[in-house]
């Protein structure tokens, strides 16, 4: 079994991205996860770049990792001077590591635009620094910038930069999709001709410009290389780098490779989700293997085949990456779908079941009105306890008023006020909040604090508005979800209306019913 190595650039690369910026407290949490997963390398930054990072390095050198090796980050030396004398190169040093990474420039028209240097010359820089850094007793990596461009446009040159790395004593050459644009074929045999011409192991190291990113790394593996380059969820620079959550499962359960072995392999979905919220920045739901949308199956017919066999419309089985099979409530689902569901739920229904049939009759409706319920599974649950008559009202509603209020000082104030009746007793409340939506929840809580103290513990997560027709210009209608949470779990609730207002309201109201429902059902 042929066994690649991964190194993660999440808290490098991935810091690249657009709307990421890493404290130096992220940077370690992810490193650590990063090494509970079994990473072979985490590469923490550039060291003479910016003070963060500098004190990353700092940090975790009193951090005793059991699986990965923290590497650091730097490129050649300067033209024109010793890299015992450069300040950058000599950064890398002194981060008290003892694998580097370093980047030089293998394209031609790098070195002589951009360095300024001659072809030369750059030769000397790579060799000079890679010679140095094994001098202070490192492993060197050496990331060929740029390669696949610099071999297509000159492959004698590129190639001599390879061989200059080499022969300085580099212990794995990675080849640089820089750039992103390159094709899988051309991947292929350009990683054969670099076996042909180089003894030192190969890495791999791509972007995803043209949408191949992931397909570029496997490809190169299948070439030859040793070492993957990439980051988790694919952040980075741009459109970003190799997804290291897609490649490793195509690596392993594809190929028949070792990259973290299975049992590590199913902590996959939940490491990509930690670090998307360390980064901040939402999931994406159709991210494949670790996305929460990867084996969640909408349409009839293919739950209908997946209930006889999971192959059918599964590539893998989910709990292999750790994620988990979903069905969908919708009206494409059909009646089966809907069972499932109810099953999951502890509802006993079947096919022919009358309340089985209204249900589905029901859910078709309000989708045709705008409603959305594989989203808003609390929702979804309502709507089966309303139908099976589990259910039974907390509160009534006798009116609320939301005002908006723009000041002389440009001040924007919300406030809302709501009456409702509550075992036989009117409560009039009125609450002010970040918003007007933020205002009526805060309204109601106070009115309902009395009586169901258990609320304490809930809040409200997040906030989503889709214009449903957007031809209708202002009165077209609105869906609202809104996700709430408390010590325990999370969970999504739908409303729709043309009025805004009255869409967040019928989310807030399922999204505190579902709560109170679950606190009733676990104290029987």
């Amino acid at each position: 079994m042929r066994k690649i190595s991964i190194y993660d650039t999440t808290l490098r690369d991935g810091a690249q991205t657009e709307g990421i910026s890493y404290s130096v407290n992220d940077k370690v949490l992810v490193a650590r996860k990063l090494d509970e997963l079994g990473v072979h390398f985490v590469e923490g930054g550039w060291p003479g770049s910016n003070p963060k990072d500098l004190e990353f390095f700092q940090k975790v050198k009193k951090i005793k990792f059991k699986n990965s090796k923290i590497v650091a980050f730097g490129s050649t030396r300067r033209k024109n001077k010793r890299a015992s004398q450069d300040p950058s190169v000599k950064a890398l040093v002194a981060a008290g590591v003892k694998y580097v990474t370093i980047f030089g420039k293998s394209w031609d028209l790098h070195v002589k635009d951009v360095l300024k240097a001659s072809l030369d010359e750059n030769l000397k820089m790579i060799a000079d620094t890679v010679k140095f850094l094994k001098s202070k007793k490192m492993t060197v990596f050496y990331d060929a910038e740029h390669f696949f461009d610099g071999y297509k446009n000159n492959p004698e040159y590129a190639l001599k930069t390879l061989k200059a790395a080499e022969a300085a004593g580099a212990s794995v050459i990675i080849l640089c999709d820089t750039n992103g644009g390159t094709l899988t074929s051309d991947v292929i045999k350009i990683v054969g001709e670099v076996k042909a011409n180089i003894n030192t192991e190969l890495g791999i190291h791509t972007h995803n410009d043209n949408a191949m990113a992931v397909a570029n790394s496997v490809a190169a593996v299948e070439a030859g290389c040793i070492q993957v380059q990439g980051t988790i969820n694919g952040y980075g620079e741009r459109c970003g780098n190799a997804d290291l959550c897609s490649i490793i499962p195509c690596l392993e359960l594809k190929l028949g490779m070792y990259c973290l072995g299975n049992k590590k392999l199913r902590e996959l979905t939940e490491v990509s989700r930690y670090v998307s919220e360390v980064s901040n920045m939402k999931q994406q739901d159709n991210q494949p293997f670790v996305g929460s949308s990867a084996f969640a199956h909408k349409a009839g017919v293919h739950i209908n085949a997946m209930l006889k066999t999971t192959r059918s419309y599964e590539q893998i089985s989910p709990e292999s990456v750790g994620n988990k099979r979903r069905f969908l409530a919708s009206e494409l689902a059909g009646k089966t779908s809907i069972l499932f569901k109810a099953k999951e739920l502890a509802y006993d229904l079947t096919k022919n079941d009358k309340n089985t049939k209204k249900l589905h009759k029901l859910i078709q409706k309000l989708e045709y009105e705008g409603y959305q319920f594989e989203a808003a599974e609390a929702s979804f649950e309502l709507l089966i306890k309303k139908t099976l008559k589990q259910y039974k009202k907390f509160f009534e509603l006798e009116g609320f008023r939301v005002m908006v209020e723009k000041r002389q000082d440009n001040k924007l104030i919300s406030e809302a006020t709501i009456k409702i009746n509550v075992n036989n007793t009117r409560e009039h409340t009125a609450s002010e909040g970040d918003g007007p939506v933020n205002a009526l929840d805060s309204a109601l809580r106070k009115a309902l604090q009395d009586f169901y103290p258990e609320l304490a513990t809930m809040h409200l997560s997040d906030f989503k508005v889709r214009v449903l027709d957007s031809k209708a210009g202002t009165a077209a209608k609105v869906r609202v979800f809104i996700e709430s949470q408390d010590e325990k779990s999370s969970w999504w609730t739908v409303g729709v209306s043309e009025n805004i207002i009255e869409a967040s309201w019928q989310a807030l109201v399922d999204s505190i019913e579902y709560k109170l429902l679950k606190e009733r059902e676990r104290k029987k």
